[in-house]
């Protein structure tokens, strides 16, 4: 969907720095986007739309799970679980009650009805993205009470900023995670893995989860094709080159997020490059 996006327009809202960065991002849909992948699942494989997951229990065979589906309680059998249940994942937390979690955000966003949708996306912290007449402003926010405060204060200075935001029209909300350290990724063993965000796999940095969803999900599948015993420990080694790219994004991170070294960065000008202002374009 509309527009596609090739810069990044940053603003330090701390000092009032502003500089643009080349990116190449792919602009969709994401219902849509899911219904598609949904609809290449073979016809052979069974599918419990709709259904709520509840338990999961360790058998001699592998592993039972319970499902609740229009009030019915379904009972399935399994050799391997996969669990893709996002950032407050139940399959992570019931297989790996023990292991550490990363830090947890609060991710709100909302969509605004917007006659003059600016080119541009910030990233991280706070985000806007213009889709289709519509301009989605969120942001990760630290787990407290002052969420809903702090976004509308986020929101007022936006305007500052020349954002025209409409009526809102939708409001969305999930947990995010941030992987601070190696250890609080976990890609699952003993016959469960985990992928996405219940994983840990998602940007330090920029908290883009997308991609690390689909090469996680690439990976595991890959393991999966030598069968399901021990596929779990070959999944977590496929993924090395995934952790190292999560340890190079929090090397990064102070940079965008300790307010000294942020500024040096954009004064400096580096990577950054030179845009003409929206309106000079029109």
């Amino acid at each position: 969907m509309g527009p596609q996006l090739f810069t990044v327009r940053t603003i330090d809202l701390q000092t009032g720095l502003e500089r643009y960065y080349q990116r190449f991002y792919i602009n969709v849909d994401r219902e849509k986007f899911d219904r598609w992948l949904l609809s290449m699942v073979p016809g052979s494989v069974d599918r419990r739309l709709g259904a709520v997951f509840k338990s999961l229990e360790r058998t001699g065979q592998g592993f039972k799970i319970t499902l609740l589906q229009d009030e019915k309680r379904l009972e399935e059998q399994a050799r391997a679980v996969i669990g893709a249940d996002g950032a407050f994942s139940m399959v992570r937390r019931i297989a790996f009650p023990g292991l550490p979690l990363p830090k947890k955000y609060i991710a709100v966003q909302e969509w605004f009805k917007s006659e003059r949708v600016l080119p541009y996306l910030t990233d991280f912290y706070c985000w806007t993205i213009p889709k289709e007449g519509c301009l989605i402003v969120g942001a990760a926010l630290a787990l407290d009470n002052q969420v809903a405060h702090r976004f509308e204060l986020l929101k007022e200075r936006l305007r500052h900023y020349g954002f025209k935001l409409g009526s809102c029209v939708k409001r969305e909300g999930s947990f995010l995670l941030r992987p601070e350290k190696l250890y609080h990724i976990n890609p699952g063993s003993d016959g469960v893995g985990l992928l996405g965000e219940a994983a840990g796999w998602i940007s330090p940095s920029s908290a883009e989860g997308i991609s690390y969803a689909l090469r996680s999900a690439m990976l595991c599948s890959r393991s999966l094709e030598e069968g399901t015993e021990g596929f779990a420990g070959r999944y977590s080694r496929y993924t090395g080159q995934m952790r190292r790219n999560i340890f190079i994004k929090n090397l990064k991170s102070p940079f965008m997020y300790s307010p000294a070294l942020r500024k040096m960065v954009m004064r400096s000008g580096l990577l950054s490059m030179d845009v003409q202002p929206p309106h000079s374009l029109l």
